[in-house]
């Protein structure tokens, strides 16, 4: 069981982890040990997430998101498979933690008469600069 906050707690049928062989350095040793853990969260099955939490989720993970609705998180940052376990948990947690922020409605503004004034006078210096870099005429 992983626990999110107060109320979300994911049960352990909706995680199931995956041990792969690691690249990178490692020796003889990676050749032999399955270290790198890939965690699958049933995340679109879940009945612990509501509804406005998986589609931020969703839009969150990105590329991690599989077509049929799990979350999958890879981790193979140390040579031990119990803390790649742990980080790969913790990842998940963060994630979900994030997706249960709402955003903050955007509330339209108009500009400012000063703000108008100061844009239309910069584009003016703007405009007398770039009509100073004309061709130089000789007979001048």
């Amino acid at each position: 069981m992983l626990r999110i906050n107060d109320d979300i707690t994911i049960q352990d049928w909706e995680l199931s982890e995956q041990f792969v062989r690691s690249s990178g350095p490692g020796g003889q040793n990676v050749n032999k040990v399955a270290s790198a853990v890939e965690l699958r969260f049933e995340a679109a099955r879940s009945p612990s997430l509501p509804g406005p939490v998986k589609t931020r989720l969703k839009r969150l993970a990105g590329r991690r998101w599989t077509l049929d609705g799990a979350l999958v998180i890879q981790c193979e940052e140390t040579r031990s498979q119990a803390r790649n376990r742990d980080i790969a948990r913790d990842r998940l947690a963060e994630l979900i933690r994030k997706a249960l922020v709402a955003p903050k409605r955007r509330i339209a503004t108009r500009p400012t008469l000063g703000s108008k004034k100061r844009r239309l006078k910069a584009k003016k210096v703007r405009g007398e600069v770039k009509t100073m870099r004309g061709r130089v005429d000789p007979e001048d």
